[in-house]
């Protein structure tokens, strides 16, 4: 069980090849969000699919958003992400 909204914990992630991360959930302004500002600060690169994330409202979904692919993400959608991932 984990104990802060984050989803993931990678303080040392050099040498494993991993510079990008994908990040979806059930909460855009909860979890998606701190969890996107936890990986920008550890360096990896964040990319958001909007169609995979939703929250309690669509105002602070929307909002959320708007901020991650401002600041700290680029907000795309799974489409774009995943025709990405095919032309590595």
């Amino acid at each position: 069980m984990r104990s802060s909204l984050p989803s993931f914990a990678c303080p040392d992630h050099d040498g494993t090849g991993v510079d990008t991360l994908v990040v979806a959930g059930a909460s855009t302004s909860g979890c998606v969000r701190a969890t996107v500002m936890d990986a920008v600060q550890s360096g990896f690169n964040v990319l958001v699919p909007a169609d995979c994330c939703a929250d309690r409202a669509l105002a602070p979904h929307e909002a959320n958003l708007y901020d991650m692919h401002q600041k700290y993400a680029d907000v795309t959608d799974a489409d774009h992400i995943e025709r990405w991932f095919f032309s590595l």
